[in-house]
């Protein structure tokens, strides 16, 4: 068995070495080949090391960067598979470019994001010290079915790590309900009613109207969005818990960040999120909550949230156009909701472009379109549209959901080479948002880096 593992590392560091070398990224096929010859390579790799994990629909990208950010600023020693390789054989890639060829790991601290179907095998092997679970959306029908099939995944995963401190969102009724039925520790953060949207009332669409307990219709006190919120069954008593970490507040939203009110047990700071939207307060909070799991204090926590980059098309800056480029990846419905309602709040023109794709690592149903509210975005930010573009493989769908949104179709392009889309927006006077979904974000993004500069995808 040493034998093998020590072929599986050395051949997994040399193909992701080949990788690079050709740019290919190697994040994750260095990791599949590894695991044909040593299928538990993970937990030997893992082995001694520190590691947090988190997992869930949305928010795991930028979450594990403000941890990393805090692991940096305090100088530990740690790896994180940053690219968003989130399998199992991203994450064997991570610790083996890190580990001798025995397989001990150099590193004593890691920042594991976890694809939520990767987390039944995945969390047995890796023996986390904590897990954070942002939240559970709706995502990829095709390959995660119901979203109640994705929480039955991450549960099967926990029973493997009774150990480990759960770090919930308090605000999620499928979340929360993994704190019903196993014996781990658990640290809770949300945004309480305090730092709802005033007069917010029910979202036209929510993944979890039902008690998961007896289901009876939840009743809410209050909304954020989606089915977020302070819910509660009138029938069984299943609620919202209280929150060890909790945004008191939501002082401002700008399109640089966001200035929150924020309680970690009985401190209370104003705290500068340096990302804007707010499911980017959402990550903020669970960062912060994870990482007081893992035995960091408030200020280190704190700092890092107030310093952090954008990640890998995660809001991330380009400066292409005259007033610049931002890039954000859409997956699914809530998610889409969330950057609509972002550029909604935004003052002054815009220039949009929308890319949708339909291959296996987008999900192969792009039925979700239709469940994303972009008639209310039409309505509110329609004028201030200098241009809409669209593109991908299902470019003529995305065309036909804005036209049933209310848009112009006559005023919507459709440009399906990469190149050419930059070519026309580079021309654009107004700010740009280009909203992709995943292979279609790492089609563009090599050419954005050419012209604009900036870090390959594997880099973070």
């Amino acid at each position: 068995m040493k034998l093998r593992t020590v072929i599986a590392v050395a051949l997994c560091k040399l193909l992701a070495w080949g990788a690079r070398k050709l740019r290919r990224g190697g994040t994750a096929m260095p990791g599949r080949w590894a695991l044909k010859l040593c299928p538990d390579l993970a937990g030997t790799l893992a082995k001694g090391v520190n590691i947090l994990v988190i997992t869930g629909t949305n928010g795991k990208t930028t979450t594990s960067h403000m941890v990393e950010e805090a692991f940096s600023e305090e100088g530990l020693s740690y790896l994180a598979n940053r690219s968003g390789a989130n399998l199992l054989s991203g994450i064997v890639t991570a610790f083996a470019q890190e580990s001798t060829m025995t397989g001990r790991c150099r590193r004593r601290w890691a920042v594991i994001e976890c694809d939520e179907a990767a987390c039944r095998r995945a969390l047995g092997y890796l023996q986390p010290r904590a897990v954070v679970v942002t939240n559970l959306f709706r995502d990829q029908l095709d390959r995660y079915g119901e979203v109640t099939h994705t929480l039955e995944n991450i549960r099967e995963g926990l029973k493997n790590t009774p150990d480990a401190v759960l770090c919930l969102n308090a605000d999620c009724s499928l979340t929360s309900s993994l704190a019903e039925d196993l014996p781990n520790p658990v640290r809770w953060y949300g945004l309480e009613a305090t730092a709802a949207a005033q007069g917010a009332g029910a979202p036209a669409l929510s993944d979890a109207t039902r008690c998961i307990r007896c289901k009876t219709e939840y009743v809410y006190d209050y909304f954020i969005y989606g089915h977020l919120g302070g819910f509660r069954c009138p029938n069984c008593g299943y609620a919202r818990h209280g929150a060890d970490v909790a945004v008191t507040a939501i002082n401002a939203l700008t399109g640089e960040g966001s200035e929150i009110t924020l309680r970690a047990g009985t401190e209370t700071r104003r705290v500068r999120v340096n990302l804007p939207a707010v499911y980017n307060v959402y990550n903020a909070a669970a960062a912060v909550t994870g990482l007081a799991a893992m035995g960091l204090g408030l200020d280190r926590a704190v700092s890092a949230v107030e310093h952090v980059r954008s990640g890998f098309g995660r809001m991330e800056r380009f400066g292409l156009g005259a007033s610049g480029t931002l890039v954000t990846l859409v997956k699914n419905p809530a998610g889409c909701d969330q950057v609509l309602r972002f550029l909604e709040a935004l003052d002054g023109p815009m220039v949009l472009a929308l890319l949708l794709n339909d291959n296996a690592a987008d999900g192969t149903d792009v039925s979700w379109i239709w469940d994303a509210d972009f008639e209310s975005f039409a309505e509110k930010a329609g004028e201030r549209l200098q241009g809409v573009t669209v593109g991908g493989t299902r470019a003529w769908d995305m065309l036909l959901r804005l036209k049933y949104a209310g848009l112009d179709p006559a005023r919507i392009a459709v440009e399906r080479e990469s190149e050419a889309l930059l070519d026309r927006l580079e021309q654009a006077e107004a700010p740009v948002y280009i909203m992709p979904t995943y292979t279609a974000l790492m089609e563009l993004r090599p050419h954005l880096l050419r012209r604009c500069g900036g870090r390959d995808f594997w880099e973070g």
